[in-house]
């Protein structure tokens, strides 16, 4: 099972955790759970008119071995208004456009879509059981 929580952060408030949205899914081989504006396809979906945001921004995958990934889809851009990390244990690692990391099984962490033109963010916490 991965659980994902997702708060909108506006930079004026820092700290606060509007617009907090939850989605889960099974640990089953092809299940995906997506992040982004468009509301036909993503189960996590910030405010309308954050453009940073791509239309299917992230994409969570369950692999053949029940273990997760998360993927940054490349959009119809060249390049990126924003920029991605993971935050596992403390330690941020960026996570290339269009690049695909695994989420450590039986953890927790967060991926934080951050504004590249100002302070907003989208902030993806997750928890893969083990």
């Amino acid at each position: 099972m991965l659980e994902l929580t997702m708060a909108s952060l506006p930079g004026a408030d820092e700290g606060a955790t509007a617009g907090l949205i939850m989605a889960e899914a099974p640990s089953a081989p092809g299940a995906v759970l997506c992040v982004g504006r468009d509301r036909g396809v993503c189960r996590l979906v910030p405010p309308d008119d954050w453009l940073f945001v791509s239309r299917t921004h992230l994409e969570f995958r369950c692999g053949t071995d029940g273990a997760w990934n998360v993927t940054w889809l490349r959009g119809s851009h060249p390049d990126p208004a924003s920029e991605v990390r993971l935050m596992v244990g403390g330690v941020a690692s960026p996570l290339e456009y269009g690049g695909t990391v695994p989420l450590p099984r039986g953890g927790a962490g967060e991926v934080v879509i951050q504004d590249l033109a100002g302070p907003r963010s989208v902030n993806v916490g997750f928890y893969q059981e083990g």
